[in-house]
This record gives structure tokens, sequence and C-alpha cells, in this order.
């Protein structure tokens, strides 16, 4: 008898002890109102690694995805890649919006299908707009970085790019109430970059986030145009109230508000729903829990002061 046909044996009482605790506190993890024991199947965190990064390809089509591409095989990879992100992309997001109705020990989910392919659709359609604000930031980077020769290595080259195109890319999902492939998305793109931008983040185009290691932009963020930063800045929230059983209450505005062509050098942390004036310069390792009008400057000193 192979040891691969070989019975296995019995477990032991310890093991089933630990087999029976870790069922249990599974039944704890979520929040869900299905039977605990249903199978679910959430999205795949490799399939939408994958699609992402076919939307790189057709954002970005030349410099991700094939190399090779003339005016006639550039039509057929970006319509062929589209319709892969289409279906693929309509597939997971109906991963994510089951939390379906249960019949018995069934899950039955006749309506998910085609709200799924709709969201995708929709998506899709929005892909020509994120790649037009996309060449902004690539502008952006070229114009604020003499290191960069070209346009080319921004593209190539920057986390700050690859953050803001998985962001931007992350944002059209949210605002299509795409659940859970957001965040998955971000926080791939944060793993890979250093660089944590929430999806729910609302970023104006030119937008520049130079070096890039170290950033945090909060959910309810709104940053205006041709704004730069620099590594290890933080745009986050102060505190936040709570509700009756001492929970954070959801939703609200908590993060900074920063307008148009302000400039956040590097280690600045910004708590609060805090408005940064257009045209204004906050200096490297500063913490700022206040408003600033437009046109100031503020460096460590001062605020220390």
């Amino acid at each position: 008898m192979s040891v691969l046909t070989r019975p296995l044996p019995p477990l032991s009482p310890s093991l089933g002890k630990v087999v029976e605790a870790l069922c249990t506190a599974s039944e704890t993890l979520t929040t869900s109102p299905q039977a605990p024991h249903i199978r679910r199947e959430f999205p795949s965190r490799t399939a939408i690694y994958e699609l992402v990064e076919d939307m790189r390809s057709v954002l970005f089509p030349g410099f991700f995805g094939p190399s090779e591409l003339t005016g006639e095989t550039l039509r057929y990879h970006v319509g062929a890649t589209l319709d892969k992100i289409l279906h693929g992309l309509g597939e997971q997001i109906k991963r994510g919006l089951c939390v379906p109705c249960v019949e018995g020990d069934t899950i039955v989910c006749d309506k998910c299908d085609t709200k799924a392919f709709d969201l995708a659709r929709a998506f899709v359609e929005k892909l020509p707009e994120v790649r037009q604000i996309l060449a902004t930031d690539v502008q952006a980077a070229y114009e604020g970085d003499p290191a960069l020769t070209n346009p080319d290595e921004a593209i190539f080259c920057y986390p700050g790019l690859m953050a803001i195109t998985s962001q931007r890319v992350a944002h059209e999902l949210v605002k299509l109430g795409v659940p859970l492939i957001p965040r998955i998305i971000t926080e791939h793109a944060h793993s890979l970059t250093g660089i944590d931008i929430h999806p729910g983040a609302r970023i104006g185009e030119k937008f520049f986030i130079d070096h890039g290691t170290g950033v945090v932009i909060g959910e309810t963020s709104i940053i205006g145009k041709n704004v730069r930063i620099y590594q290890g800045v933080t745009l986050g929230a102060k505190s936040f109230p709570l509700d009756e059983q001492g929970n954070p209450i959801k939703g609200i505005d908590r993060h900074p508000v920063v307008e148009d062509d302000v400039t956040i050098y590097s280690n600045a942390t910004i708590l609060g729903r805090v408005t940064i004036g257009r045209g204004s310069v906050i200096g490297g390792n500063v913490w700022l829990t206040r408003s600033i009008p437009p046109g100031t400057t503020i460096t460590q000193g001062q605020e220390k002061a």
C-alpha cells in the first residue's frame, strides 16, 4: 500500500479538542446572518491581483503586458484583455456581493450574476476616464522630479504611480458600490510599494508621490489638483466618535482636506478633518491638527513654538 492510499490514523483526543476549538472559534469570525457552516466563495485575491495587472496593461499598453504592440495588435490586445477583465471581474464581484439568501443548507443567489456583470461593465466603461487622469499623474511626476529623464521612467519604475494606479482603479469600484475588492486591490499595492491609500480617498488630477515609502492616506481624505507629497506623510484621523457600545462610528468624515497646489514634505503628519489651504507648503516632520489658510508655509519650528 502506498503512502498516498494508506488510511489515516484517527485523531488523537488532544488533537480532536484543537479541531473543535478552532471550528467553534471560526463561527464568530463573520457578521454574516447565514449559518456559519454553509460554504461561501469569497473573492480570490490571486485572481484579483491578475486582473489588476490586466488593467495596468490596457491603461499603459506596451509598458505592461505584451511589449511588442503595433497599431493593429494594440487594438486586439486591448479588446481581448478588456473582455477578460469584464468576465473575470464579474465573477469576483459576484463572490463579493454574495451575502445571499439561504434556503436550508443551500446558498441561493439568483440576482448576483446579473448585478455583478452590470457592475463590471460599468467599471470597464470608466477605464478611459481613469487613463486620462493617470496621464496627468505621469506628467506631474515628470514635471516634479528632476531625476526623471522622461515620463516612461515614472510609469515603469515609480512606486508612487503604481500605488495611485491601483487606488484610482479601486476608487471607481468603491463609487459603484462594489464590496471588498477595492480594499484587496489597494492593500496589495500597499504590500508592494509601502504606500497605503484607502480606496475611498478622493484624489484630484496631477497627483505626485515622490519616493513614497510610508505614505498613509485615510478613507475620507480629499486631495485637490496638483498636490505633491513625499515619503512618510500621513493624512490620518485624529480621533473618532464611538457609539453606545464603544465601537467606532463608521463612515464619518475624519481625514484632512488638501486643496489644490499643496506640497507636503517628508514625514509630516496631518490629522483630523482639517483643511490645508490652496498653495500651502507643509515642511518635513510637522505635526498638524489645525486648518491653515491658503498660501501658508508651516515648518516644524513654527509648530513647536
